[in-house]
């Protein structure tokens, strides 16, 4: 493989190899769902899925999972306040989450495991903490007990004052230790409807804490020692932090950087959430997605009113490139820069500079071989990064307010052309500006597109 990442553990960037030859492991995080998917949700899947793409270009068999946290705190408090069942909530949110990845051209992982799925191997995983006294039961609660691991720590480099403030775990007088954290606690049941959703255990009737979902459901599908674990950054500490406790054993921790809006972090108290399904309101997802690559994916994204829009307007100029552009076949040597670049720690700005730099010479060419070799080559690289698989002509006239009167104005102008009355061809180049269409002159011939 030619792949190299930066390992969150050890803080370096290495080679990435499987540990069963041909068949790499891979495990994403995936939502909460309570709530509809915002930008920061949406960075870690589309990068997460550059980055399956990327492995399944360099080995024969990939196995990614992501999960579903469908049992939390949040969602049992988006429920009460809507009056609903727990699974209504879950329901919603994991088919909004889909639709709102599927508009930004991510994939589906190849394994999906939900939380209340997994609920027997998790009361198992806990049992054998207990046992080997790296947990104890307390007062109807599971807790890990941290200074039984001397590890800990050793992935987020957090040192033991700031471990506590950093994982907001409630001091409990129960704990033997306030870092301690939960795997196992008790639910309520009344008579009024208002029951928190629960399973029998050794422990009592309860729910398992955050942290050993992730644990049960890799080891239940992917198996001990696995390849790549990944997710935001806001997780290496405490959620990856507690799962290597709890036992989850990976080569690489791999870790996406956040996303601010305007220099400012996102919170609902400065009413800047961006919602994932509110900026595909007027904004393509493939744009959407295109911004999102634009930066390092270890480096903070600060999304601006600027940000959509440059990242459409390069979109603009690449399927530009490809517009009525034949097809050939594409030549390696023409992609392997692409694959260059993101088998270089998953550099998508260099990928990114490195698609427009194709477009450029299928600009250039004046060879019709040529110009399907490169057009082929454009696709084919953008695959790699999930863009450019659309086609050409229909994103450039994407968004028009009424296609058929604009395409009947421009067959007016081009018979204007025709008959030499340019006083007229300028009138009707105006009136389309007026609609935000762009008019692009070949000969006697005509096309046009939305501006960006």
């Amino acid at each position: 493989m030619t792949l190299r990442l930066y390992n969150s553990m050890g803080r370096r960037v290495e080679q990435v190899l499987p540990r069963r030859p041909g068949h790499l492991r891979m495990y994403v995080c995936g939502p909460t769902v309570y709530s509809f998917a915002h930008i920061g949700n949406a960075r870690p899947a589309v990068v997460f899925d550059v980055l399956a793409r990327v492995l399944r270009a360099e080995v024969p068999r990939v196995s990614y999972a992501r999960n579903i946290t469908d049992v939390d705190d949040k969602i049992i408090a988006a429920a009460a306040a809507e009056g609903v069942g727990c699974d209504a909530i879950a329901a919603r949110f994991t088919a909004a989450y889909h639709a709102d990845l599927a508009a930004l051209g991510v994939a589906p992982p190849d394994i999906e495991p939900r939380a209340t799925d997994h609920i027997p191997e998790m009361q198992a995983m806990i049992a054998e903490l207990i046992a080997a006294g790296h947990a104890y039961a307390a007062e109807g609660h599971v807790l890990y007990h941290i200074p039984s691991f001397p590890a800990y720590g050793r992935l987020s480099g957090a040192n033991p004052d700031e471990m506590l403030a950093g994982a907001r775990v409630e001091a409990a007088p129960f704990k033997r230790d306030p870092r301690d954290f939960v795997l196992w606690k008790p639910s309520t049941r009344d008579s009024f409807g208002g029951d928190q959703p629960g399973w029998d255990s050794p422990w009592g009737f309860g729910r398992p804490g955050w942290h050993i979902e992730c644990s049960a459901m890799i080891r239940g599908h992917l198996g001990e020692g696995i390849d790549i674990h990944g997710g935001g950054i806001d997780l290496r500490f405490p959620h990856h932090e507690n799962e290597i406790a709890q036992g989850t054993d990976a080569r690489h921790w791999v870790h996406n950087g956040h996303v601010t809006v305007s220099g400012a972090k996102m919170s609902k108290s400065l009413g800047n959430v961006l919602l994932v399904r509110d900026l595909l309101a007027d904004t393509p997802g493939e744009a959407i997605r295109y911004a999102l690559l634009s930066a390092h994916y270890r480096q903070p994204l600060d999304w601006t009113p600027e940000t959509p829009r440059a990242a459409r307007a390069a979109l603009d100029r690449l399927y530009g490139a490809l517009r009525d552009q034949p097809e050939g076949e594409a030549r390696a040597e023409d992609v392997a820069p692409v694959h260059a670049a993101l088998a270089d720690d998953l550099n998508t700005p260099g990928a990114l500079a490195t698609l427009h730099a194709l477009a450029g010479q299928l600009h250039a060419s004046s060879d019709a071989g040529r110009r399907a070799e490169l057009a082929a080559a454009l696709r084919r690289a953008g695959a790699l990064l999930g863009l450019l698989q659309g086609d050409a002509g229909a994103w450039a006239q994407a968004g028009a307010p009424d296609a058929g009167r604009i395409e009947a104005l421009v067959a007016r102008r081009r018979d204007a052309r025709a008959a030499r009355d340019w006083a007229r061809a300028d009138a009707l180049r105006a009136e389309l500006a007026a609609l935000g269409v762009e008019v692009e002159d070949a000969g006697a011939d005509s096309r046009w597109r939305m501006r960006a």
